[in-house]
Parts: C-alpha cells; structure tokens; sequence
C-alpha cells in the first residue's frame, strides 16, 4: 500500500498525502456504444465526479473456452480507461471475477459454470485455475493503467459483494493474493452490504472494507464505525436507482430522496459511488436474471436505472441533484457551468412507422437453425456449448389413449429453468415457464407415437444469490404423465451469433435515414421476440413490459437504407415504429435493494 497514490489512516482516506473523498459514479464500456464512452464520461465529469467506476464482464470477453479472451473494439476495456484518463478522470476497477451487475451469469461464462461438479466462489482448484488463467490476461491491461505507472486506476476490488454469497475467508485472500501478483499495486478494498450480516461473510482483515447500499447510510457508517473504526466509509455502490424486471413496473427513486441520502453519507465525510451514473443497455441476450425463491426474475433490455445520466444520455433532474451534493462535498458553491454540448438534446429521427414483412413459421425456421445432437436424456444448454439464445428437442413420445377412445395426458417438464414452446405433431400445444412446468400441459392421445418438439428460450442467467451458476435448458426431463421420454435431439439456436445470412429471412423493416440519429424501436402488436438493426442484436421486445421502446443509438444507424430484422416467438406483428423518446413503462417508487437484508 506505501507506493499506491490512495492510502488510509484514523479513518481519513488520503490521496498523495492529502485529505480526500472519493465522488464517482458506475458506467459500464459493456453496455455503452464504444463510440458514446467519451461523451458519457464528460457527462459524469460534469456532475462532479472525480473517478468512474467498471465492473468488467468475463463472459464479455471469453464467451467460449476454446477462444482466448478478446480485449479489441467495443471490448478494449484499456481504451476505456484511458478515456478517462483524458477526461480528468481516476478509474475504480472491479474485475470480480464475479460482477452480479444485473448481467448474464453474474459476468462468469456459461462453460465454466457449466464444468460438471465445479465449486463457485470457493476455493475449488478447478474454479481458481480458471480465474488464475483469465487474471492473466485481463489484469495486466489494468496494472499498466495504475497511477503509479502515470496511468488513471486509483484502486481495484477484491472479489464482489461475497458476504452475500459464502464466508470462505481463505478464498477472499487468494482473490488478493493473485491480484497482488499479478501486478496491482494501488489501493485494494472488498464490497459488502452494510450491516453485521455482510461484512462477516465478505471482508477480512487488511483490507478495506467499502459497502454496497441504496439507503440507511447512517446506520451503516455507525456499523463501520464500530467494527472497522480505522477505515474511511466508502459506498461504492449508492443505488440511487434500481433496474427492472419483465412483468414489473419501472423503477423510479425521486431525486430529492437520492440526494438526501447521498447526503447522510457525504456531510460526514464520507465517499461514495453513484450505481448507476449512466447505466446503459444490457445489449444482445447478456442481461441476467434474479430468482425470488418461487420463480425466475429476467431482466429488461434497457439498464437505464432510472440513472442521473439517462440511457441516451440525457441529464435528468437527478443529475443536476446529485450534482450539487457533489459540488456541496467539495466546498464549492459557484458550480462551473456544464458545457453546452451537454445540456443539448440528443438528434432523433423523426418518427415513422413502417410495415413488417411476414417471416418464416417460428418451428419450420428453428427446426433448421443448426446442427442437431443425439442423446437419451435431454441435454443441457450447458452440455450442448450454447451460453444464449434457444434450443429445439424432439423426440417421440407415446401418448395414452385408444384408437376411438381419445385419452388426456399431461405434459410436464422437470428442471425447466426458463420459457418452453410446445408443439405435437406440428400442432402448437401451449407454453410452460420454471412455474408452470410442473403443472404441464394437458395432451390428448390414442395409444399413438406422437412427435414432440419444445424450444426453450433462455431468458438470462441468474447473477445474483445461492442460484448463480444455474444451468439453462431442460435439466430434468420430460414427463407423459408419470414416465419419461427418452430418446431426444437437440438443435442450438444460437441467435446471439446470427449473421446477416442469418437474419435474411426473417420478418424485416427497412427505412431511409438522412442523417443518423438516436431513435426507440417498439412493436405495438408484436409479443415477444428479438430485434436487430443493421445486423447488430439490439436486445428483446416482450409485450408483458414494462419496457416498450428499444433504445437504438446513432452510431448503430447510417446514412441510407437501414433494415431491422425480427424473430417473434409468438404472435407476430404488422408494423415497427421509430419513435422520438423512450417508454420504459409505467412507473412506481423502487424498492433500495435486496442485498441490503440480512
């Protein structure tokens, strides 16, 4: 700790020697256009932010465990910190190896939680190899970025909020240890909820303990007060808003309230990290889910966060809140002006609405979509190498009954993670989710071999809790009433991987752009699917909302022709419109965070 540029004593943080605290705000390169990164970090630095903090995604960089981790274009994670560099900026790294963050998995590859056995957060030698072969590459792209070699990373986290997860002490510090060895110098901290309950799973001694906390910031530094009295109070994570689930409303917090609290936690002298400052767009399939204990909890497109900076980029009433106390914690009572560039409105396109061309029957078009594997039970999407996306099984089931004498049978499916699509015979059935499986469907036969087809959709996986790791697909089997089926293939649909020879013929849009600008996709009387734009995965559309509009950034749009292409699960719809703002869906006060709760 002598040669790092951020140090602690008496519970004062110092920066070159110097009384500091930290003001920053969480943006994430993964979920921001690369083009856009420069913009939204002089829009942090506008509000008073002093430093930015990342999580860095794993599973952003090495997707498959055959392909060595990919730090180039909208993964140069280094450029982004340079970035910020330029801007004035000091960087606050979290490489996990596990993040939560709302995205797929927790931020780990699908193929390593899918290893056969394999301990997670744990002293397990084939988990800590894994992260030791992963930490060889990334973290030498942050080292040579530390202050201490002129570069702007002030500090770096050890694991991420574990005293929600386990108490392996032993694995707290071999997360330090190879961090130290791999070149890190600056200032190390773990991250924890703010109470007894947290801090005794997750911190350790030496290392500076920093909370994770959307309110009761009083109470918290009263806990650290009491048992970590020579450390300085840091909430690296002030959730001064909160993501959304499918099926839920959007999450809104007042900013007057954020800011007071903000303020319960700065007037003492404290620091603290906006999460999020501008939280972005959970592109392509990478946003994750959360489980409640009854049923899977996926998370929208949109990562907006009800956020001081908007999705697109605009400054809310919460910015300018967030920006007084930052400015109040400085002593400064003139704010400088914020430059004009930045109070401006972002260019949309006008708005439009184009019709949608017919697209091939969903089962004719998946049933072709790749190359089928055999096997005698049901596989997984983990046993089938597929992180996203779908996969068809099929197989021939005997459904009870007499020639003459129709019977009903139930369908059921056992360990089914996420949403199954339905056929027999070619003859859509219904839908079953991780609730309604169990229940199944009622079938009806004579004694006759039928033919079953299921797409299952992997909705995101979980990132957060006991369940992070939870395998994708149908994990059990599939059930005629009390008996199996045995006999399946499997065909991956791996949309996330989809060329434009991929996306030739499905449902389409096109429109003419004069000059690219933002705009916001909806699909009024489409119900569920995926959207593309020019060939790049925007995300997905689910009628149930809250989000309605799909953000689509200028840099996605060019000058000409522009098509959007569609792959509906359900009903498909007539029309795309281009709209001039966003709709995230009817609003409602958010709830502060269940990793505040014991």
């Amino acid at each position: 700790m002598n040669n790092a540029l951020l140090s602690y004593h008496d519970a004062v943080l110092y920066r070159s020697g110097e009384p500091y605290r930290i003001l920053a705000g969480a943006i994430h390169y993964f979920r921001v256009h690369p083009a856009l990164w420069q913009d939204r970090l002089r829009r942090l630095k506008a509000m008073g932010a002093n430093t930015v903090d990342t999580y860095v995604a794993w599973n952003f960089h090495q997707p498959k465990r055959d392909e060595a981790p990919d730090f180039s274009d909208w993964r140069d994670v280094g450029r982004f910190i340079d970035f910020a560099g330029q801007e004035g900026l000091d960087v606050i790294v979290r490489p996990g190896p596990y993040i939560c963050a709302e995205w797929d998995n927790g931020g780990f590859p699908a193929w390593l939680t899918g290893i056969p056995g394999i301990g997670l957060r744990c002293m397990d030698p084939v988990f800590t190899s894994a992260i030791e072969e992963w930490f060889d590459h990334l973290l030498p792209i942050i080292a040579s970025r530390q202050a201490s070699a002129g570069g702007p990373v002030v500090a770096v986290q050890i694991e991420n909020e574990y005293g929600s997860y386990g108490d392996d002490h032993e694995y707290i510090r071999w997360n330090r240890r190879v961090v130290e060895e791999r070149g890190i110098s600056e200032l190390l901290f773990t991250a924890d909820g703010g109470t007894d309950y947290f801090l005794d799973g997750g911190s350790i001694a030496g290392t500076w303990a920093t909370a994770t906390l959307g309110s009761r910031g009083d109470e918290a530094i009263a806990t650290w007060q009491r048992r970590r009295p020579d450390e300085p109070f840091f909430n690296v994570e002030f959730w001064g808003g909160w993501f959304d689930h499918w099926g839920e409303h959007h999450h809104r917090r007042d900013a007057a309230d954020a800011a007071a609290e903000a303020r319960k936690m700065l007037d003492p002298g404290g620091s603290l990290c906006v999460y999020m400052a501008h939280g972005g767009t959970n592109f392509g399939l990478r946003s994750g889910s959360n489980h409640d204990g009854r049923m899977l909890q996926p998370t929208v497109t949109s990562y907006d966060s009800d956020a001081p900076i908007a999705e697109n980029g605009a400054l809310t009433p919460k910015f300018h809140a967030f920006r007084k106390e930052f400015f109040r914690a400085q002593g400064i009572d003139e704010m400088p002006n914020i430059p004009s560039e930045l109070l401006a409105e972002a260019p949309v396109l006008p708005a439009q609405t184009v019709p949608l061309s017919a697209g091939p029957e969903l089962l004719e078009l998946v049933r072709d979509a790749g190359n089928a594997v055999s096997s005698v039970k049901p596989l997984s999407f983990e046993q089938l190498g597929l992180d996203a996306g779908m996969v068809l099984y099929a197989a021939e089931a005997i459904l009870p009954g007499r020639a003459g004498s129709p019977a009903q049978s139930k369908l059921r499916i056992t360990g089914l993670n996420d949403r199954a699509y339905v056929w027999v015979d070619g003859v859509f059935a219904g839908i079953l989710d991780d609730v309604s499986g169990a229940e199944g469907l009622t079938l009806s036969g004579t004694g006759a071999t039928a033919r079953l087809e299921i797409l299952v959709e992997n909705l995101g996986r979980i990132n957060y809790g006991p369940l992070t790791g939870h395998g994708k697909g149908i994990l059990g089997g599939v059930l005629i009433n009390q008996r199996y089926t045995f006999h399946w293939t499997q065909t991956p649909v791996a949309v996330a991987e989809w060329t434009q020879k991929n996306l030739e013929g499905l449902a389409g849009a096109e429109f003419e752009v004069e000059e690219p600008a933002d705009t916001y996709i909806a699909l009024p009387d489409s119900t569920k699917g995926f959207v593309w734009l020019n060939g790049f995965l925007l995300g997905r559309y689910w009628e149930k909302g809250p989000q309605v509009t799909l953000y689509a950034p200028t840099p996605l749009l060019k000058t000409g022709r522009n098509s959007i292409k569609v792959l509906e699960l359900e009903k498909r719809g007539t029309v795309v419109e281009l709209r001039e703002g966003p709709d995230l869906g009817p609003e409602e006060a958010g709830p502060i965070g269940a990793a505040e709760l014991p």
